[in-house]
């Protein structure tokens, strides 16, 4: 499997990249994804469904506030994580989360962040997010929170294909024989294989 050293090891807000990290990268894409299709704009209400681990554990972790901040289209590498708590404030004391940090749309806190006491299948760390329309639902998509603040969808989890990138590295390696059999071949250290296969994903 081909990762980036900068996917392996993120940056983020705490305490926990699978229960902080994870859920505002969910929420994050979520909202991205709406934009996509062009149904952002229509968005009238937002529903977070926490399940398993992230609904028993989750506000001691900061998994609602985190989801909320992804929702404002925040991301956990680029989030000044000082706005958090006023901007969590605010939206509890005016019922109004700013879906995409420029859309009002009515959260009442106590309605719309529902942890529940089920599991869903894949994995513990599971979440549902709604967003409805003036005429209903408009889309939904379960996300599961899957470690070290990889995401992952449900068709991806049934699929069963949790890597989507097919990245062709120069120096490709499955093991920790393979990479030092790789470097005495090429006459490279560790670091400038290492270095070779990162400008493939980065300048």
């Amino acid at each position: 499997m081909a990762i980036s050293v900068f996917d392996l090891f993120k940056i983020g807000v705490g305490p926990s990249s699978s229960h902080t990290v994870g859920p505002m990268r969910a929420g994050a894409l979520f909202v991205q994804g709406l934009r996509e299709r062009g149904e952002l704009e229509r968005v009238k209400r937002v529903e977070v469904q926490l399940y398993g681990s992230l609904s028993a554990t989750g506000i001691g972790h900061g998994t609602d506030n985190a989801t909320i901040m992804g929702l404002m289209g925040e991301w956990p590498d680029a989030i000044d994580p000082a706005q958090i708590i006023p901007r969590i404030a605010d939206l509890r004391e005016t019922d109004t989360l700013l879906l995409d940090s420029r859309l009002p749309i009515e959260f009442v806190w106590a309605r719309d962040m529902r942890l529940l006491d089920e599991n869903l299948p894949y994995h513990p760390n599971a979440m549902t997010l709604i967003a409805e329309g003036e005429q209903g639902e408009l889309h939904r998509d379960t996300y599961y929170s899957v470690g070290g603040g990889f995401v992952v969808d449900a068709a991806q989890a049934a699929s069963g294909v949790l890597d989507a990138d097919q990245t062709v590295l120069p120096y490709d390696f499955n093991s920790a024989a393979e990479l030092l059999r790789l470097c005495k071949q090429n006459d490279l250290s560790v670091s400038q294989l290492m270095m070779a296969n990162e400008k493939v994903w980065r300048s």
